[in-house]
């Protein structure tokens, strides 16, 4: 791939970095469906935004079996159909792995624009699942979370990009 002008070479991400901000952004999500103590569906799925994006960025190192215990885990803090969300992070993560190598070549904003159907086909099939089981007709307020998923995109695309960011150990022996 040819970087554009200006843009600085990455430097690969620790592993311990990666599983962290999984971690952590399923205990934020997690804290934001018990403090409002009520289902907010509108809400964007940030574990769901983290999968993806280190499905695109990093394949070898975060799969679908991630992708799929961290559904699970989320099943039963949301207290939803057991499998519900385990189906849909693994078939998240399966496009976004089948992906990564197109999304490597568009910046931020332009992945999220490419990104628009997988994440309206996942809330859709979510909320399809949830029809079926629970037979709970969809509310117009969850047409906004694929929304804002493909918003933060770009936000996330920098936070978690950042520590790859930083200057390298400037070493008097290498040349680069």
């Amino acid at each position: 791939m040819i970087m554009r002008r200006g843009e600085t070479l990455l430097l690969p991400p620790s592993v311990p970095f990666i599983w962290f901000t999984l971690i952590a952004l399923f205990m934020l999500s997690m804290g934001m469906n018990i403090l409002t103590a009520q289902a907010n569906t509108w809400f964007p799925d940030l574990v769901l935004i983290a999968l993806v994006f280190w499905g695109t960025h990093q394949p070898r190192h975060v799969g679908i079996s991630a992708a799929f215990v961290f559904g699970l885990l989320n099943d039963v803090q949301q207290s939803s159909l057991l499998g519900q969300h385990a189906f849909t992070y693994s078939l998240a993560m399966y496009f976004a792995i089948h992906l990564h190598r197109r999304l490597a070549y568009f910046t931020a904003q332009q992945q999220a624009i490419q990104l628009i159907p997988l994440f309206v086909g996942l809330n859709a099939l979510q909320w399809l699942i949830r029809w079926l089981s629970d037979s709970v007709t969809p509310a117009w307020s969850m047409f906004l979370a694929p929304v804002l998923e493909v918003m933060l995109w770009p936000v996330m695309d920098w936070l978690l990009l950042a520590p790859q960011r930083r200057p390298p150990d400037q070493d008097d022996h290498r040349p680069l």
